[in-house]
């Protein structure tokens, strides 16, 4: 009997959460066929097969979130089935894992606990459970379905009895991360933000009537992880937007030199690439931008991860090219590729999304003149691109001014203020564009 347990995920992922079986108990499987998908807070994954043989035991649900090691199936290799029977059950609609599917009974000796199923709470909350000497598996949650609250930790460390879980109110129910962000606000004595959907202080959001023709439109697991990343970057890092005009001319004369080369090596030279390799170099030349901010202090960080936003039919993710002032213009116009490739077909890794140190943005063919981008946590800075036009510009030569037709761009930088001052931004967007303007690249 092989024991199919939760992978490493990736290197800062300890736990996922099982989203979809693709096999039922019984099936026969083949070494590699995936059995299950799992989701993390950077990516969904397939689980292999890691043998061929029969599925003889589902031991976690769909949505139960599972530990690194914890036990998912059991494979029994011995089990011989017919290939007519293999192949039907691999091509039948994938089905949920059955009700009665419970995890395995705990080893003898053991606490109780099973040790493949994590309560659901926030990192700040298991922090506090563990300084407190609380177990948060005999803790009872209060929170949205279950979830463990800092209160529930707090209650338990001094003996009191657990409150009962609040009842959703018909008016408007704050979700549950943005009222433990407002908990965790409170608590240290800081602003309290205001709360989607509900309101804040005297204010109160008027309650959803339904009407005929509207559609409701529940977060996908994406969109929800989006909407909470982005309202923690708001409250959490003061954003500054600094723009800057850059002119292309030079550039695109270097780009329809060599982008014909490129396309015969199967790589696309696109203004992207370029603009990418000019925020590594002066990412370099400013490394305080090459940065993460700490409690009381902030980190310099010497790997140079370049976070490129992708859309993708999922929504948008921003994988990243790591070690990217390493690499050529040829290199990263590569990994801009092959990274798009790989997120729009459903195969981009936890890896992939984890370590960025800072991102550039790209709206696309249909951008707009400039936008300021919110901040990727936990970069310092993000640097947006606007759309490329032609536009009529003053060219200056041998002191003689003349007018001429370039291609323009906006490039906007949103940066944290926190440890980022405007002198710092301005040089740093500054030497980016300098590099564009003079098309200053080794192809």
């Amino acid at each position: 009997m092989v024991e199919v347990r939760m992978p490493q995920l990736g290197e800062s992922v300890v736990e996922g959460t099982v989203s979809r079986w693709l096999v039922r108990e019984g099936d026969f499987v083949k070494r590699e066929q995936p059995l299950l998908e799992v989701a993390t807070d950077k990516a969904d994954t397939e689980i292999p097969a890691p043998v061929a043989g029969r599925v003889a035991q589902i031991a976690v649900a769909e949505g139960t979130v599972v530990a690194k090691e914890g036990l998912l199936c059991r494979i029994d290799e011995t089990a011989q089935g017919e290939a007519q029977a293999t192949a039907q059950r691999a091509s039948a609609p994938p089905a949920s894992a059955p009700s009665e599917a419970r995890p395995a009974a705990p080893a003898p000796g053991s606490n109780g606990h099973d040790e493949s199923a994590r309560p659901l709470t926030s990192p700040s909350t298991k922090k506090l459970a563990r300084e407190s000497g609380v177990d948060l598996r005999d803790v009872h949650g209060t929170g949205d379905h279950g979830r463990i609250t800092r209160d529930d930790v707090m209650r338990a460390a001094h003996g009191a009895p657990a409150e009962p879980a609040p009842q959703p109110s018909a008016a408007a129910q704050p979700a549950s991360a943005a009222a433990e962000l407002s908990q965790l606000i409170q608590a240290s004595g800081g602003f309290v933000p205001p709360v989607p959907g509900v309101g804040y202080g005297a204010y109160k959001v008027p309650p959803y009537s339904p009407k005929p023709g509207d559609k409701v439109v529940p977060f996908s697991r994406r969109r929800r992880i989006t909407a909470d990343h982005m309202v923690y970057s708001k409250v959490t890092s003061p954003h500054v937007v600094t723009v800057a005009e850059v002119d292309l001319h030079e550039t695109s004369k270097l780009r329809d030199l060599h982008k014909d080369e490129f396309k015969r090596a199967g790589v696309s030279l696109t203004f992207l690439s370029f603009i990418c390799a000019a925020a590594v170099r002066a990412l370099r030349e400013h490394p305080e931008f090459n940065a993460r901010v700490l409690e009381n202090s902030y980190v310099v960080l010497r790997d140079v991860n370049l976070g490129v936003a992708v859309d993708t039919p999922g929504g948008l993710i921003v994988p990243s090219i790591k070690h990217a002032d390493e690499l050529s213009l040829r290199g990263i116009a590569r990994s801009i590729d092959e990274l798009a490739g790989r997120a729009k077909s459903g195969k981009i890794t936890a890896d992939d999304l984890a370590n960025t140190t800072f991102t550039v943005s790209n709206p696309g063919l249909k951008g707009n003149l400039f936008g300021g981008a919110i901040i990727s946590q936990p970069n310092v800075g993000i640097l947006r691109m606007g759309e490329i036009k032609k536009r009529v510009v003053v060219v200056t030569k041998d002191k003689e001014d003349s007018i001429a037709i370039h291609p323009v761009m906006f490039l906007a930088l949103s940066y944290d203020h926190r440890i980022i001052d405007g002198v710092l931004a301005n040089s740093f967007l500054w030497r980016v564009t300098d590099i564009l303007t003079r098309g200053e690249f080794e192809v």
